[in-house]
């Protein structure tokens, strides 16, 4: 653990050029005492380390010292597909990890790479969480991740549409979509997705998982991504839209990717500015309850039972608000 927090002081020594013994000691939430040591331990292996006191001081090394000993310890090499992607290596519970990656990645740059590579991470930030939604709160994520990464059994209780039940699964992986994360896990012969969001009471248990050898996470999950959307909607409706109804419709979300196909492939307004758009459909009440929120820039001509209920719920909205 010292030789550890040895080297990893000394590159960041090296990458931000003077560091104050209170940074330090925050860094590695140990004691200023034990930072002093560590100065002291670095001085006597020979590191040209010196430190300045007072306003403005800390702890630098002699211009143009620079390591090359750079080893990751396990953990940091469990960060570096995510140490890039900010708050994820934190979720995951790899966020000191991810830290300790990047620093010793950056430790290896010439000078003018480093300059290179800090001024790309300054100015690129990447922001998983759709617009107008909270992050799920992810209480149990750390403990999930750890029992992906380690290839442990774990059980869970879960509340899904169907209701809450306990579960005992293999997990093989997590997906991060639209700011929510997901578990691809095998349970009953079958590798399911668990919404992180939706699991309580998870613990980790003594039992090795063997993933199997051909799987492919993401490969996988494009399939179930297919699978899902065909099932959903299973329906074809045609609908005629105005120009402003063509560009709501594109907009729709979750949507809104299917419908901007349909949209462009309707092409050119006909006469009247109206356009025939076919398209995938939800059929049930929710999906006639979206479509109705579009008002009239847009009408469903078939097939006849979702006409149908587009037209009931919109007959029900004007019942209430009509004027006596």
């Amino acid at each position: 653990m010292r030789s550890s927090r040895l080297l990893s002081i000394l590159i960041l020594l090296q990458l931000r050029g003077r560091v104050t013994g209170a940074e330090l000691a925050t860094q590695f939430e140990v004691s200023e005492r034990t930072i002093y040591r560590d100065i002291d331990a670095l001085s006597a292996a020979g590191v040209p380390v010196y430190g300045d006191r007072g306003p403005g001081g800390g702890f630098a090394l002699l211009d143009g010292y620079q390591t090359r000993l750079t080893g990751m310890a396990p953990d940091e090499a469990e960060a570096v597909p995510v140490m890039g992607i900010a708050g994820i290596a934190a979720d995951l519970g790899l966020g000191p990890a991810a830290s300790g990656a990047r620093d010793k990645l950056f430790a290896a740059l010439s000078r003018g790479g480093l300059q290179r590579a800090g001024r790309v991470a300054d100015r690129v930030h990447v922001d998983v969480v759709d617009w107008y939604r909270a992050a799920d709160p992810l209480p149990h994520l750390p403990l999930v991740a750890r029992a992906v990464f380690d290839g442990r059994v774990l059980t869970m209780r879960y509340d899904s549409w169907r209701g809450a039940r306990a579960w005992t699964v293999a997990p093989y992986g997590l997906i991060l979509k639209g700011g929510s994360w997901y578990l691809a896990a095998q349970s009953a012969a079958k590798v399911r997705i668990f919404r992180l969001a939706n699991m309580t009471d998870v613990a980790v248990l003594d039992e090795n998982v063997l993933l199997p050898a051909r799987f492919d996470l993401a490969a996988w999950w494009a399939e179930e991504q297919a699978r899902f959307e065909a099932e959903l909607f299973a329906c074809t409706a045609i609908l005629r839209a105005t120009p402003l109804g063509l560009r709501r419709l594109a907009a729709l979300s979750p949507r809104g990717a299917a419908a901007a196909r349909a949209a462009a492939d309707a092409g050119e307004g006909a006469a009247g500015g109206w356009t025939l758009v076919t398209m995938a459909v939800e059929n049930s009440d929710h999906g006639a309850r979206e479509l109705l929120g579009l008002g009239a820039e847009i009408e469903v001509l078939a097939p006849p039972d979702f006409r149908a209920r587009v037209a009931e719920l919109a007959g029900a909205i004007t019942a209430h608000y009509r004027v006596n």
